[in-house]
């Protein structure tokens, strides 16, 4: 028998946008979107899916019949995308990829993607969004964690002050970022050698509580969790931190190392606030 029903949201491409050289925007919409329930996160994710070449697929898609009935390696690959913008008004969903050429699976599926595709995803989640009780914001990822980073500066209340670092390939690849906080964005270049986790370090911590999202790669999530907790003190309930890939690894590779990592963090205790 196939558990609680989650019916997937069966959107089409509308448009596509180049942002930068590697970062790649699909905005869809149609019928399907009635059925998408926003949330308050600003790390609102979905999960798309992407179904296996020559396999059939019951309809209305229902991903945890298809779990039950279907051999696993008949199971549409999945991948996590931020939710970068819902606007119910325009009939709009807009996510950002990031493209390595042929690397992956989501960058190559959305650099060859037109309009009248298919989008079949099921969601959102999330876990972080800007709350009142800091008195300034913390926000530090790469890529990955972008359109996350993007959309909590738009959530931010005026005035509020927000130290920002964003890892990117190049200076081609900085994009605009739009908010009423007081923001100090720092954009930090691989190709020059910078290094994201000595530049929080470095960091002259505004006084007062601060609220943390540090999501990204998770060599660097590693480090700053501890320098975040063990030396800076921030307040477990107020830091949202995850790695959402690991260099050297696949998507599958680093799903599973992470789950055995949850498993055992749970064993030593509550963990922290994580998106996926």
């Amino acid at each position: 028998m196939a558990g609680k029903s989650r019916p997937a949201v069966r959107l089409q491409v509308l448009r596509t946008q180049w942002l930068t050289p590697h970062m790649i925007r699909i905005v869809a919409g149609g019928p399907g979107l009635a059925g998408f329930q926003p949330n308050e996160f600003a790390d609102a994710y979905v999960k798309v899916l992407f179904p296996r070449p020559g396999v059939a697929y019951p309809e209305p898609f229902d991903l945890e019949a298809v779990r039950a009935e279907m051999p696993r390696e008949q199971w549409p690959v999945m991948r996590t995308y931020t939710v970068r913008y819902f606007d119910p008004g325009a009939g709009e969903l807009a996510l950002d990829f990031v493209h390595h050429g042929d690397q992956g699976l989501g960058g190559p599926w959305a650099a060859a993607a037109r309009p009248g595709d298919e989008l079949l995803l099921t969601g959102p989640g999330g876990a972080y969004a800007p709350g009142d009780e800091a008195d300034w914001h913390l926000l530090v990822g790469d890529e990955s964690a972008l359109p996350a980073i993007a959309v909590a500066l738009e959530m931010m209340p005026a005035g509020v002050p927000v130290r920002v670092f964003v890892e990117v390939a190049d200076a081609a690849e900085e994009q605009p970022l739009a908010t009423k906080g007081d923001a100090q964005i720092r954009w930090l270049h691989r190709c020059a050698g910078d290094d994201l986790v000595a530049a929080v370090r470095a960091l002259d911590f505004p006084a007062g509580t601060v609220q943390a999202f540090v999501h990204g790669e998770a060599g660097f999530v590693r480090e700053l969790r501890r320098y975040l907790l063990n030396e800076r003190g921030v307040r477990k309930d107020l830091l949202s931190i995850s790695g959402y890939w690991r260099r050297g690894r696949t998507d599958e590779e680093w799903r599973a190392e992470k789950a055995a990592e949850r498993a055992a963090e749970d064993a030593a205790g509550p963990r922290l606030r994580s998106e996926a």
